[in-house]
């Protein structure tokens, strides 16, 4: 009997602690196939910092470094300047990214720093209980925002994807979503070029995915997914906000 489906073997065979419908999980099965087919699980080293992905270290099959919230792009650059021969990633969501770590992540990019970021964009801060993150969307309800997002009063979502596309040093930027399989598909294939880019020593990768936080959100799964289908995609839309590769 021929195998065609298979968990990775850079994920570990645990139980994920995510909540149900979320899409933290798919992820990091992308990462992990990514790891797996171009055979450097034994030469990366992931950064996971504060926020639900803060467990990040149990579940993929390769060196984990923790840091502080915000701080992953610091930390990876430290680890990928003393260790240049090593792929050095960060998976980060939009609370840790955007609003405590957006310094770190500007001047990495900036920098040009070869290091490749995961960017979990969920629209709002997932583990500390659904407070309105730098990506809440005009007129979401948040903890924090019980009303709806006010612009007047509480300012415009930051489009990350397209404020560190301006950056000289960024050599490949691009945003997806894990809404269905065709945007998965493409999910993986960013994945995989923004690793890539890493290995041909390019510079600073990130790819910024679209997903669902049903739980902060207060909808069911599928619900969920339709939520960020017909809110998230149409304010922020996907695809690729750079690629230098072919100039350096």
């Amino acid at each position: 009997m021929e195998q065609v489906f298979k968990k990775p073997h850079a994920l570990c065979d645990v139980t994920l602690h995510y909540c149900p419908g979320c899409t933290h999980g798919i992820v990091h099965r992308l990462v992990a196939e990514v790891m797996d087919e171009l055979g450097i699980e034994g030469s990366t080293i992931g950064v996971a910092p504060v926020g639900c992905a803060v467990f990040a270290y149990d579940y993929f099959n390769c060196d984990m470094q923790e840091a502080a919230h915000g701080r992953a792009p610091a930390v990876a650059t430290g680890i990928k300047r003393v260790h240049p021969d090593k792929v050095v990633f960060t998976y980060q969501g939009d609370g840790d990214l955007a609003a405590i770590g957006t310094a770190e992540t500007v001047h990495a990019a900036s920098r040009g720093e070869n290091i490749t970021v995961i960017f979990i964009n969920n629209a709002i801060y997932g583990m500390t209980g659904g407070q309105m993150a730098p990506t809440t969307l005009p007129g979401q309800v948040t903890q924090t925002s019980p009303y709806g997002r006010d612009t007047k009063t509480q300012g415009y979502p930051l489009r990350v994807s397209e404020m560190l596309a301006t950056t000289s040093g960024a050599a490949y930027i691009e945003r997806v979503s894990v809404d269905c399989v065709k945007n998965i598909n493409r999910a993986k294939k960013a994945i995989k070029k923004a690793f890539q880019t890493q290995l041909d020593g390019k510079g600073f990768s990130m790819v910024e995915v679209l997903s669902s936080c049903p739980t902060n959100w207060g909808l069911a799964p599928e619900e969920a997914i339709k939520w960020l289908q017909e809110n998230m995609i149409p304010y922020y839309p996907l695809g690729v906000y750079c690629d230098r590769t072919e100039e350096k």
